[in-house]
Formats: C-alpha cells, sequence, structure tokens
C-alpha cells in the first residue's frame, strides 16, 4: 500500500492508543496524505497510577490528566462512542455530539485499544451499589462520597440512629495494586480528616480490605506482600484473606465466609473485563480479548492491530501472554506504530519484545513495597521509587510541575475536604421584573 490516501483509525486513547497516535506522528510528520484520527470518549488521558491521590485529595483532580489536543499535532482527534466495528466492510461507526449522532468512519488500517471495563460478576446488588476506582471520575466520586460519610457521621441525627460506624465503615474488595493502594490512601484521609469533625472518633474508623488470594499484592513477591499486610495491619486495617464477595444490600457487604459488614461504601477493584464490544467481532478471542500475533497485528484481518488491555499479545520473553500494565501498553503504541509505517511504505514488521522492569505500590504515609529489575524494595526506599519513577512517566512537564508542587503543598497543610458537587445551583421562576 502506498501512502496516497492511507487512513488510519485508532480506537481508545488509554496508554496503548495516544502512543500509538504519537508515534504515528513521528513517522508520516511530513506526509499530510496519511490521514490518522483517534477516537476517544474522553479529550483527555488519565494517569491512572494516581488515581488512588486524587481519591484521597493528596492530588488535584486535574492535574493527573492530559488534553489529548495539547499532545497530538498531526492525529486528528474525534470524540464519540464507539457503536459497531465492521471489519468488512472497513468502517467504524461512531456516535458523538449531544444528540450522539453516528458517523460510519472508513479505515486501511484500524488499531483497536479499547481497553478494559469493570466486571461485576453478576453478584447481587454490587453493579448498583459499590464505587469502582477505573477512571477519574470513578476517583472524584469515591472523595466525594467519603467526604459526605465524614459529614452525615458527625450528626446528631446519625449518633440517634446507631448509624455512625456504618457510615465509617469502608470496605474495599480486590487485594492487587488498585485495591491495596486505595484501601491505604482511603485509611489515611479518614484519620487525617477527623480533627476537622468533632464528634468523630479514630476508633469509629473501620477500614476492611477483601481478597481472595492468601497474600495481597500478588503480582509481586510473597515477602512483599506480607510486609504491605503487616503494615497496612498496624495502621488498624482488617484484612480478610481467601475470602471472596457474595453480594451487596442496603445494609452492607456479604463474603463467602458467611459475614456480613455493615457500611454504606464498598468500593470494587477486584475485576474487569475486555470491552463487550469485541465479542461481535468475527476475530480468534481468548476470554473476551482479541488475539494478536508478536507484531501486534490481528491474525486473518490484514490492515487490523489490537494492543493493551483488550488484546492477548504474546510474550517472547515468557512463553505467556504480555500483562496489561502501563508500561506495556505504551511501548506496544510505538512497536505498533512503526509496523503500520512498514506495512505502508512496503518495509519489514517488527515483533514486540519487552520484559517488564518493575511494579511498585505506595501504601500510605511514605511507605510503599516494589520490585525492580529484581530487586525487592520496601518501606520508604520503595515509596520514594514510587514517586519518582511515576513522576517521571506522567505526561507533558505541566503535569510534572504542578503534582510536584501538590506534593510538596501536601507536606504543608491538611487534607482538602471540599465536596465537588456538578449539579446546577439553585434556581427560580418567578415573576419578571417591573
Amino acid at each position: 500500500m502506498s501512502d496516497t490516501h492511507t487512513k488510519i483509525l485508532i480506537l481508545g486513547g488509554g496508554f496503548g492508543g495516544l502512543y500509538t497516535a504519537l508515534e504515528l506522528e513521528k513517522q508520516f510528520a511530513s506526509n499530510p496524505a496519511v490521514e490518522m484520527t483517534l477516537v476517544n470518549r474522553d479529550n483527555f488521558i488519565s494517569f491512572t497510577p494516581m488515581l488512588h491521590e486524587v481519591a484521597a485529595s493528596d492530588l488535584d483532580m486535574t492535574h493527573i490528566v492530559n488534553p489529548i489536543r495539547k499532545m497530538l499535532k498531526r492525529v486528528n482527534l474525534f470524540l464519540g462512542d464507539v457503536e459497531k466495528i465492521d471489519l468488512q466492510a472497513k468502517t467504524v461507526t461512531v456516535a458523538h455530539g449531544s444528540d450522539q449522532h453516528t458517523h460510519d468512519l472508513p479505515y486501511d488500517h484500524l488499531v483497536i485499544g479499547l481497553g478494559a471495563i469493570t466486571n461485576f460478576y453478576q453478584l447481587p446488588g454490587l453493579e448498583e451499589r459499590a464505587l469502582t476506582m477505573k477512571s477519574l471520575g470513578d476517583a472524584i466520586s469515591v472523595r466525594n462520597h467519603l467526604i459526605a460519610a465524614l459529614e452525615e457521621a458527625d450528626t446528631e441525627c446519625a449518633a440517634k440512629a446507631c448509624l455512625r460506624e456504618t457510615l465509617m465503615t469502608v470496605v474495599v474488595a480486590g487485594g492487587g495494586f488498585a485495591g491495596v493502594e486505595t484501601m491505604a490512601a482511603i485509611n489515611d484521609f479518614l484519620h487525617e480528616s477527623l480533627c476537622f469533625y468533632r464528634n468523630l472518633r479514630p476508633e469509629q474508623i473501620r477500614t476492611v480490605l477483601v481478597h481472595s488470594g492468601p497474600v495481597i499484592l500478588p503480582e509481586l513477591s510473597e515477602r512483599l506482600g506480607r510486609y504491605a499486610q503487616k503494615k497496612l495491619a498496624a495502621r488498624g486495617i482488617d484484612i480478610r484473606l481467601d475470602v471472596r464477595v457474595t453480594g451487596v444490600t442496603d445494609e452492607g457487604i456479604q463474603l463467602s465466609d458467611g459475614s456480613t459488614i455493615q457500611t454504606r461504601t464498598v468500593v470494587w477493584t477486584a475485576g474487569t473485563a475486555p470491552n463487550p464490544l469485541l465479542g461481535s467481532l468475527p476475530c480468534n478471542k481468548d476470554h473476551g480479548r482479541l488475539i494478536a500475533n508478536e507484531f501486534l497485528e490481528v491474525p486473518g484481518w490484514p490492515g487490523v492491530w489490537a494492543l493493551g488491555d483488550c488484546a492477548l499479545v504474546p510474550d517472547r520473553t515468557t512463553g505467556k501472554a504480555c500483562p496489561p500494565t502501563a508500561q506495556h501498553a505504551l511501548r506496544q503504541g510505538r512497536v505498533l506504530a512503526r509496523n503500520i509505517a512498514a506495512a505502508v511504505r512496503g518495509g519489514s514488521k517488527k515483533p514486540f519484545v519487552f520484559s517488564t522492569l518493575g511494579q511498585l505500590a505506595a501504601i500510605g504515609r511514605r511507605v510503599g513495597v516494589a520490585n525492580i529489575l529484581g530487586f525487592n524494595f520496601s518501606g520508604f526506599v520503595a515509596w520514594w521509587l514510587w514517586r519518582t519513577i511515576y513522576l517521571s512517566k506522567l505526561p507533558r512537564t505541566e503535569k510534572k510541575v504542578r503534582v510536584a508542587l501538590d506534593w510538596t503543598l501536601d507536606l504543608l497543610f491538611s487534607k482538602d475536604l471540599v465536596q465537588v458537587d456538578t449539579g446546577r445551583s439553585p434556581t427560580v421562576s418567578g415573576a419578571a421584573p417591573h
């Protein structure tokens, strides 16, 4: 295929999709005949490793997001929801605008990076009552919910109705990175906020972490997982191991060991599933994820590529599939873009080869756990590595500076307790003035 009138369509503005677009800009910077479009629901990309810090008022909510239009110069941004992918006709139907009208976007090369969504596993009451931690909106919702619980628990009517303990009980389901970091951040936030609520006491706070496995943070070593458990337990966090959530009611959360925890706050981080839109595609899949080859191509469909959480990409180092992490997705994006350039120009494609550099988790109070290049770190050093490495990975200098300032100010000032309400302010429709 020549460069003339080549249309490249990227679905999804996460790490995989955005870094594909950034690399494509480099590859075709001087070729206006190649038309590149990124389709995404939002006009920004969230730096998800820092979501728990937004939920705990450590960071301003806008400082971990970057406007995509400020990052892309040549690639067009099309805001909308992908409704249908027709591989036979080589078109993608996208709905956008206030009336959600649709467009059929044609392509020569299609990059599918639609990511994953939260999976509630059809557990009774869970989807209706649980909070999640997948997006910036989720983090803001958790923050608002915690502040609302503090405000209500501080009232005398909550005391008379014996609701204080229920309001001050938080359950986080899932002992992976998202769950552990969220639990640690919430626990710190609640305890540090108590000094502003004269009717609440530390012993009324109850935080519970529910994990289905024998040790939290299974992505790291067992030793680091047990270290994290010990640190969290020392702060009063109740860690329930080898236990699963079986349902959520208005009264609380039900567990597989037969116990029920009375709470109004359940945060679910224990399950994800590939975007359901992929289910209709006539491609080979494994548990809903598109099977891609080592070049990030979808076999049997020339010009179709897949990466990130929605794709099963072989890892030549381990012989297994690449883990669904940001460090893999952004590097897959760069390799995929170069392979598209090779396909357009008639060059040779290169396989995706990358070994995990390390994984880190912040567990609150300037303590962390990390495995970097095979070496384990814990305590303050791991926490410092977490902040240093993730700050370096945050896109754009402007955001790096803003986050660094937030962290510095956090050393000097208390948590912000502003509950953000996005609803319309009170209005009245009265008689017109004479």
